[in-house]
């Protein structure tokens, strides 16, 4: 493509911020988006911002007692938008914005700080119940049902004898209807796990040699389709999740995309072959990946193998000395994105030319 069709990245607002800040999201059906993290004493901090124009307004400051880790709104309706949290302490809280006094559902939910957190089933995403997976430094992948209370519905730790891997990232998949949902996990060791939630066990698991910082499927709603994860050491894979093969398991590429940890991916909402990942070098790529000319193949013995595709750099761009560790696309706006970096400060982004790619 020609330079001028490229996307281009834009910084479109920054906002300092007087706070650590963890995660940061964009709030479905509205110009809103929300900023997650520790006060300098020790607290928890939920900021909601409203982009006007070329400025962030401040609407709403929270204190909670606990730093805060990360969050969600997967798992409620779009009416309702309540946001689910992880903490420092463990605990897994829901939270009404319009009124954020005290949590609307609440439990202990590991014994130590929860790394990950996603939903599924709420915001028209995804068939089946309202779900919420979280996985901590306690070794645990948790799914909650928050209908029920206090116990999960889904507890996946490890087996008597093996040793206790710090979770640091999961996502839902696969969850297409009522039936049918998985929950993929990564650890500090390398290790992908990928629990099939229909069958109550563990479908398929991959090391990939470095601390997994962060798994998204590009569609969470759909068969599953494309899984991404990102490694501690600059490398992210892209496996194809249509053909699992009986020994083989799933066709992977792989990208070298810096030297520094890829702290997050994002999938493009509007179009589920666009990605974006997060560095420690304060940097965003934007990648797309190419289908190749066929999924699947048959080996010597008959069994269909996937085959994989390639991946492309649309662009990148470097807003910051510190990592930018959380990213999310605006649902609603096509390249409209935000961004949280460790110079503490939130950043709003506008990706041109998404729909020419």
């Amino acid at each position: 493509t020609v330079g001028a069709e490229r996307p281009q990245v834009v910084s479109h607002v920054q906002q300092a911020l007087s706070y650590t800040v963890f995660d940061c999201k964009w709030v479905p059906r509205s110009a809103r988006v929300l900023c997650l993290g520790s006060a300098a004493r020790g607290t928890g901090v939920i900021q909601l911002y409203e982009l006007h124009g070329a400025r962030l307004q401040l609407l709403r400051e929270i204190e909670k007692p606990k730093p805060i880790k990360c969050g969600t709104f997967g798992a409620t309706s779009l009416q309702q938008r309540y946001l689910a949290t992880g903490d420092f302490d463990g605990n897994l809280n829901i939270w009404n914005l319009e009124a954020p006094e005290l949590p609307v559902y609440s439990v202990k939910g590991h014994k130590e700080i929860i790394n990950s957190i996603d939903g599924v089933g709420g915001l028209g995403i995804g068939e089946g119940a309202p779900e919420i997976v979280t996985g901590s430094r306690d070794g645990t992948v948790k799914v909650w049902d928050p209908r029920q209370n206090d116990t999960p519905v889904a507890n996946m730790e490890p087996v008597q004898g093996e040793s206790k891997r710090d979770c640091w990232t999961v996502a839902f998949g696969n969850a297409y209807n009522q039936e049918e949902r998985v929950v993929c996990a990564g650890y500090d060791n390398g290790d992908i796990k990928l629990f099939d939630l229909k069958t109550m066990s563990l479908r398929w698991e991959t090391n990939i040699k470095n601390g997994v910082c962060s798994v998204e499927f590009d569609r969470k709603d759909i068969n599953m389709n494309k899984l991404v994860a990102t490694s501690l050491e600059g490398k992210f894979h892209v496996f194809d999740m249509r053909t699992q093969h009986p020994t083989k398991g799933f066709a992977s590429v792989s990208e070298k995309a810096q030297k520094s940890t890829i702290w997050q991916v994002r999938h493009l909402p509007q179009n589920r072959d666009v990605f974006m990942t997060s560095g420690g070098s304060g940097s965003l790529h934007l990648w797309k990946y190419e289908y190749p000319a066929q999924r699947s193949k048959k080996d010597s013995e008959g069994s269909e193998m996937g085959v994989a595709g390639s991946v492309s750099l649309l662009q990148n761009v470097t807003l910051s000395t510190q990592p930018i560790s959380s990213l999310d696309w605006s649902p609603d706006k096509r390249g409209l994105c935000v961004c949280g970096a460790f110079d503490q400060t939130v950043r709003v982004l506008i990706v041109t030319k998404l729909n020419k790619i």
